[in-house]
């Protein structure tokens, strides 16, 4: 799946705030290891190299694009091209943080406790994941790739895995000595036209675009605007309101 980081940073300040939100929740005073997994651009890496100064910060993402933008963005911090499916460090870390990228990879059961395993004792395991799969932005997105011609095209399209509060409790509580899950329902405002199109452009509808050729995109992204003017409207001011939900995890080891 390609990413386009200045797409992504279209809306920095929104898709930053989840993960400082999520790091005021982390109680650990002077980690000496820390990574930032999915760190996309850099944006929450930055804000784990500005919380502990003095310590090892690492950022890891798959995508060449991100990491090649993050490695420019000038935060203190080593960036690592990798998958975060297979990957496994040298070394445990003190806190292994997420904003935002576990939605991209199955099977969490498996997945999470794997990547608690790299955390040392005392450590904090924390993510944030996107919780809005059932709002208009993503349902509609998925009536359009299913009703249009491109259908068959678009049936094995990557999928988004979120699973629900109570789950991840199951699965992360044998792991950890406490546990903190909450969700929280931003409002976002946005401006311009065709705001929730500019904003799942970065993220979300990624995959579906990816797949289909030039003049197929076109038509996709007519009939999935036309459906999203009416789900979120502008309003008589220029703003469009976007209620976003997203699901917080902290774990101590």
């Amino acid at each position: 799946m390609s990413w386009n980081p200045s797409f992504y940073l279209t809306y920095a300040d929104e898709r930053t705030r989840p993960a400082a939100d999520l790091l005021a929740r982390v109680a650990r005073e002077k980690p000496a290891r820390v990574a930032d997994l999915g760190c996309g651009p850099g944006n929450s890496t930055a804000l784990l190299a500005q919380r502990w100064p003095q310590a090892k910060v690492e950022g890891v993402d798959s995508s060449p694009q991100m990491i090649d933008a993050a490695k420019k963005s000038g935060v203190a911090a080593n960036f690592i091209l990798a998958d975060l499916a297979s990957w496994k460090p040298d070394a445990p870390y003190d806190v292994v943080f997420s904003n935002a990228t576990y939605q991209w990879l199955p099977d969490h059961r498996a997945l999470l406790p794997r990547l608690m395993g790299f955390v040392a004792k005392g450590g904090v395991f924390a993510f944030q994941v996107p919780n809005n799969q059932y709002s208009p932005s993503h349902t509609l997105m998925r009536d359009v790739a299913a009703q249009g011609p491109w259908a068959e095209k678009l049936a094995d399209v990557r999928g988004v895995f979120v699973e629900k509060a109570q789950t991840y409790f199951d699965v992360l509580a044998p792991h950890a000595g406490s546990l903190d899950i909450w969700t929280t329902e931003y409002l976002h405002v946005l401006e311009g036209e065709d705001a929730v199109f500019k904003w799942v452009s970065g993220t979300g509808l990624r995959p579906f675009l990816d797949a289909l050729d030039d003049n197929e995109r076109a038509a996709f992204t007519r009939e999935y605007k036309a459906r999203l003017n009416v789900a979120y409207p502008r309003r008589a001011d220029g703003k469009t309101l976007f209620p976003f939900s997203r699901l917080f995890a902290v774990a101590t080891i």
